[in-house]
């Protein structure tokens, strides 16, 4: 008995609770249910925010150094303490000390460069433009490659599938850091009409790229192998449809989530990669900014300027941890067997 001006609630009954979730589930569409994944994915949505702001920063180098900074090649040299290379705390008295901070001020976002004097700012604003444009730059080459072989060896089975694999298994053994070390060092300052950085980013893109690929070649392959069994294919070949409609009508656009979402993975290896190369000399050429070349230009300075060590130390590490939690979140979003 309840007591007058009470109300009773009535639990709902669990069948038409799961009902109606199927339902609201079943009305919308793949590309819908992951978005809502990912955006309640909150550490994946940081790392898709902060790569946004990576590409505009890139993308708007030219603008954001004429409003936040110097030119990247631009000396300061008269700040500098010309026996460390260190940034004079007061430049009008080098008796005074050095500056803790590096030079961080208004002017210098970041500090500046030890014994240069060069603005930090813009270094690793022009920096991240060649960190992404190779990173990119050698994932489309590598996505490229990847799918076509990938899908051909997968559906096509045979002596291709035992060609392209060996093709995979020679490449994955080959030592892909010392070739490059070795082609980037004997390659000349011009060659197939290109000069300068210019022929060093192309060989970039051109050795992680085309090297690269069978990590996701293998991918492709076994995705394909599994679609080729599915229902819709074997309706399609029932239909009389050709191998190349099949490929790039029905399997292709199946393959599109996976070859996505690995990309994603891959750009921050790529991203190493390269500055790795930069970093042993044999990358970018100075005085173009990179960020693997700035960390080699630091070692020497670690004790008297820690700044200069730090910040393109942290640039790499922000960018590759924001691609793989992004990368990470696209998976878990696109995963079937994640629960919605």
């Amino acid at each position: 008995m309840t007591a007058p001006g009470s109300e009773t609630t009535e639990s709902a009954d669990p069948e038409v609770v799961a009902s109606s979730g199927r339902a609201d589930t079943a009305n919308r569409s793949l590309r819908q249910i992951a978005w809502q994944r990912f955006r309640r994915d909150k550490v994946a949505m940081g790392g898709a925010i902060v790569v946004v702001l990576l590409i505009l920063m890139a993308v708007l180098a030219p603008l954001l150094t004429r409003f936040f900074g110097y030119s990247p090649n631009e000396f300061h040299q008269e700040l500098m303490d010309p026996l460390t290379g260190g940034v004079l705390r007061d430049p009008g008295n080098p008796a005074g000390g050095l500056d803790p901070l590096g030079g961080i001020s208004p002017q210098h976002l970041l500090g500046l460069e030890p014994v240069n004097g060069r603005d930090l700012f813009s270094r690793i604003v022009y920096g991240a433009q060649i960190s992404l444009l190779v990173a990119f730059g050698a994932t489309v080459l590598c996505v490229i490659i990847g799918t076509i072989l990938g899908s051909l060896a997968g559906y096509f089975g045979g002596w291709v599938d035992t060609v392209i694999s060996r093709a995979m298994d020679i490449f994955l053994a080959f030592p892909l850091l010392l070739f490059a070390i070795a082609l980037a060092g004997v390659i000349p300052d011009g060659a197939f009409g290109l000069e300068g950085n210019g022929l060093r980013v192309a060989l970039l893109i051109f050795i992680i790229g085309f090297f690269n690929w069978p990590y996701i070649g293998r991918i492709v392959r076994g995705q394909t192998l599994t679609l080729k069994e599915r229902e819709f294919v074997e309706a399609a070949r029932s239909l009389g449809a050709s191998n190349r409609h099949i490929l790039f009508r029905e399997l292709l656009p199946n393959l599109v989530t996976p070859i996505l979402i690995y990309s994603t993975l891959l750009i921050p290896t790529n991203i190493i990669f390269e500055a790795s190369l930069s970093f042993l000399g044999v990358g970018i050429n100075p005085p173009t900014p990179s960020w693997g070349g700035m960390l080699s230009d630091s070692l020497q300075f670690y004790t008297t300027s820690p700044h200069f060590v730090i910040i393109p130390g942290l640039a790499i590490f922000l960018t590759v941890l924001a691609f793989n939690l992004f990368g990470d979140g696209l998976r878990d979003a696109f995963d079937p067997r994640s629960t919605d």
